[in-house]
Parts: structure tokens; C-alpha cells; sequence
């Protein structure tokens, strides 16, 4: 399928297609995720990570995860790299606030993704005297449509007195994350102006994909009209407004691309983009299926996996097979997100080219 873009989208697409070749060969690690925890408090449909609230492995020591951040500060600049802590539900940890400490005291800007639920002001106090710098909180829909989605009755209520939280404190950086789907889909106008009640300004939507929890589960899952009416929603909250709504990073969205994102697609995972993951593994972005995995902290060195390894992430000709052998569009998508792809499965899960044509 060729491109839709106007002649000067596809010139500064070029130059984009340039400037990922080169982070690809630099391969400088700017953003850590830790996987703290395979522990959670809600039951949610669309988990990738299929985490659970009782989990089948311990959570890592902390030191485990602090050598490897140790490692981290001494080979690159600290004040470069942001690490996010995510799980499973990373506030189920009880000595989140003392990890966050010592990134702090090494210099690395931290944060973190929550389902919100345990996200209380006396917690929220402590760990920005911690050093918490930045916040990704999720809101799936109005109060029946969040609690069902999250698989816990109360959920939407815990969520919206978290956002509260962030929404009040100077200086926070934070979005609210809504994974779009059948049962939320006519509620956005809703949710919109809900979080511009709350005092939210990032706005960030996603389509979900047929992976973890979700690969079975049609209600969570949107047509191809479905999809384009969401990106409208999104391009016609971009800019201007008392919000600014965005897509999120899973793939090429052709002529839609400048008018729902910052900048054009990057699949950064692997390439800026590294993991350490519950039970030591190192990856890319924690939802990536372990197939990928490039080694683990507990037999290898984090640095050396992280500067001789992820060449299949870099080089994504690897994914040039099946459906995407021939497109057209392959220079420009490299396959779309990494989370869409499996080991042994010619075909990503789900091509965004064929769903906008």
C-alpha cells in the first residue's frame, strides 16, 4: 500500500527515516524500564503482561535492580536516562519510595505507570520526596465501563482521585492513558470533558491490541471505521483546546500521522528503549513477547547485553516477511510496533496500513 501523505509529509518523513537509521547505529539507551512487580490489584481484560494478584514468582530484591541502575550511571550519564517503574501494579510494592530514593541520590530522573488504584495522597507525598518526576495514570471509561475493564468495582473512582492528585500538584509531569474499546467508544466526548473538569491537559488514547488478555476478547477490540472515527476524535483534540489528546506509539498511521502525534512513528524499543523485567530478564518494552528477550541480569552483565545485543530491534528487516515482504509502505512503518510481533509468526499481529486503507 503506497503512502498518503502531501509531497512536504513525505520529504520530512525521509529526513525521519534517516534520523531513525542513525538512532538505530547509535543505540544510546535513554528510557529503563524496571518490571518491579508481577503482583496486581486489579484483574484488568486487556493486561498484556498477564499479570496477577497472586503471582507465580517473588518480586526482585530491590538491590537486584539498583546494581543494575549502578551499572547504568557509571557507563552513560544518569541525567539522560529517565527510568519508569511498572509491573504488574508497582505502588503493591513497599519500598518503592526507597528504590526511588536512590535513583534520585544517583541522579536519574524517575517515574512511573499506575492503574491509580493505591495512588493516595499520603503515598503520592512520600514518593515525590523520592524523586518522582513523571506519572502515567489509566482511565478507561466512564464508571461502569472502567470498573469492567479493570475488574474491580471502585476502580474508576480509586483512578479518578489519583488523576486529582496529579492534576493539582505543580510541576508534575503526567497523562491519562484510556485504552479505547467497544463498551468506552461512545464515551470519549464524555471522558474528554470529564478530565478537562479534573484539570487534565495530556490526553493520551490507544487502540487496543489482539495481545495477552485481549487476543480472545472481541468487546475490547475496534473495526476499521471504528478506528478511523478515533483518530478523527484525536486530530480534532490535538491543539488549541483545554486538552491535547494524543495516539499512542504502536505503529504508522499513514496520512493520519501529523495530525495525531508530535512527530512520526518510532518504535523506539530496543533501540533508546530498555527493559529489566520481573524475573531479571532484560527486553525492550515490558509488553514485548519474551520470545524477544536478550538476556538476563542474573547471569549477564546489563551493559554488555545492552550495547553488543537488541540487533534484531535495530535492524528490523528481520520483520520484512509475509504481508510486509512487498508493502510499499515497509520503509516507513519497519513492521509497526515490536509488541505486534512473535518469534515464529511471519505476519505482525495487526497491520495499521491494512486497517486506514
Amino acid at each position: 500500500m503506497e503512502s498518503k501523505l502531501s509531497f512536504k509529509e513525505r520529504l520530512a518523513l525521509s529526513l525521519h527515516r534517516s534520523y531513525v537509521k542513525r538512532q538505530s547505529q547509535l543505540h544510546q539507551l535513554n528510557y529503563l524500564f524496571w518490571e518491579c512487580t508481577s503482583l496486581c490489584n486489579l484483574a484488568c481484560l486487556h493486561c498484556g503482561s498477564d499479570c496477577k494478584r497472586i503471582p507465580e514468582i517473588s518480586d526482585m530484591p530491590a538491590k537486584d535492580f539498583l546494581n543494575v541502575a549502578k551499572q547504568v550511571a557509571k557507563k552513560y550519564k544518569p541525567q539522560s536516562i529517565m527510568i519508569v517503574i511498572t509491573g504488574g501494579e508497582p505502588l503493591l510494592r513497599k519500598d518503592l519510595a526507597e528504590v526511588g530514593a536512590e535513583l534520585k541520590g544517583m541522579g536519574f530522573p524517575w517515574g512511573m505507570v499506575t492503574n491509580g488504584y493505591a495512588l493516595s495522597e499520603s503515598t503520592f507525598r512520600k514518593l515525590r520526596q523520592s524523586g518522582l518526576r513523571s506519572v502515567t495514570i489509566s482511565l478507561d471509561g466512564l464508571r461502569d465501563s472502567h470498573d469492567w475493564m479493570r475488574g474491580k468495582s471502585g476502580s474508576f473512582d480509586k483512578a479518578m482521585e489519583g488523576i486529582s492528585i496529579l492534576a493539582k500538584e505543580k510541576g508534575m509531569t503526567y497523562d491519562v492513558v484510556t485504552c479505547v474499546n467497544q463498551r468506552n467508544f461512545c464515551e470519549l466526548e464524555q471522558i474528554r470533558e470529564l478530565l478537562i473538569k479534573t484539570g487534565v491537559k495530556n490526553w493520551r488514547l490507544f487502540m487496543i491490541d489482539p495481545i495477552g488478555r485481549a487476543a480472545h476478547n472481541k468487546e475490547l477490540l475496534l473495526d476499521n471505521g471504528q478506528f478511523k472515527i478515533l483518530l478523527d476524535f484525536i486530530a480534532d483534540n490535538r491543539g488549541g483546546g483545554e486538552i491535547t489528546a494524543s495516539y499512542g506509539c504502536d505503529g504508522f498511521l499513514d496520512a493520519y500521522e501529523t495530525k495525531v502525534r508530535d512527530g512520526f512513528f518510532f518504535c523506539k524499543a530496543g533501540v533508546r528503549v530498555g527493559s529489566v523485567l520481573a524475573n531479571g530478564d532484560i527486553g525492550a518494552c515490558p509488553n514485548i513477547d519474551r520470545g524477544f528477550v536478550q538476556g538476563n541480569i542474573f547471569t549477564d552483565n546489563f551493559i554488555d547485553v545492552w550495547e553488543n545485543k537488541f540487533e534484531i530491534y535495530r535492524n528490523r528487516k528481520h520483520f520484512k516477511t509475509g504481508i510486509c515482504e512487498k508493502c510499499l509502505n515497509w520503509k516507513n512503518c519497519r513492521g509497526d510496533g515490536m509488541h505486534l510481533h512473535e518469534p515464529n509468526n511471519p505476519n505482525p499481529i495487526v497491520c495499521y496500513n491494512s486497517m486506514l486503507r
